[in-house]
């Protein structure tokens, strides 16, 4: 269709939102960057939880050799979440819904579907064993002073730090793989 301009979303996004009661203008007021979904994932094994995880196939192998590297220095990086489509992301604003939440608060703790940077299979959110997952307390773990150090070598940074442009709370277990 018409590309007017990167705000304007997508038919099958834009329907999304009128079921979820996401404002129309989310696009324009969160100030992310809208990510595609691969066109090829690669499994990465399991999650903490056992379940298969995936990346982009470009990725894959940046998170494996990364992970290689940190098992070499006696630091054990773990995966709680990896790729997530936007159907996902829209099952989870669904069931939040059916429990009474209301959008608004539900916005606050999750990024619409089509803007979470986990629908690009390039995002990771990593644990270490002894930590809470998805905690702050991650920054005072070995997995994240090993990660600091050499993360940007594999490709890797971290999206959301303290005090980040897009207002996101700080989440050092975020880490993202550079797009080609």
């Amino acid at each position: 269709g018409m590309h007017s301009s990167a705000k304007e979303l997508p038919e099958a996004l834009a329907r999304l939102y009128e079921e979820l009661c996401i404002p129309a203008d989310y696009a324009a007021q969160c100030g992310l960057p809208r990510y595609e979904e691969p066109s090829e994932l690669s499994s990465i094994g399991c999650d903490i939880e056992f379940r298969e995880r995936y990346l982009a196939a470009s990725v894959a192998p940046q998170w494996q050799a990364m992970c290689a590297a940190a098992a070499a220095q006696a630091v054990c990086l773990q995966v709680v979440s990896a790729y997530r489509s936007i159907d996902y992301q829209a099952d989870l604003f669904r069931d939040k819904l059916r429990r009474g939440q209301s959008i608004e608060d539900i916005l606050r703790v999750n990024t619409a579907p089509g803007f979470s940077e986990h629908h690009s299979g390039r995002a990771l959110d990593i644990t270490t064993p002894g930590y809470e997952p998805l905690s702050e307390t991650f920054e005072f773990s070995a997995a994240f002073a090993w990660l600091r150090t050499h993360a940007q070598a594999f490709g890797f940074s971290m999206t959301y730090p303290r005090d980040n442009p897009w207002g996101i709370d700080y989440e050092p277990w975020h880490w993202c793989a550079r797009a080609d």
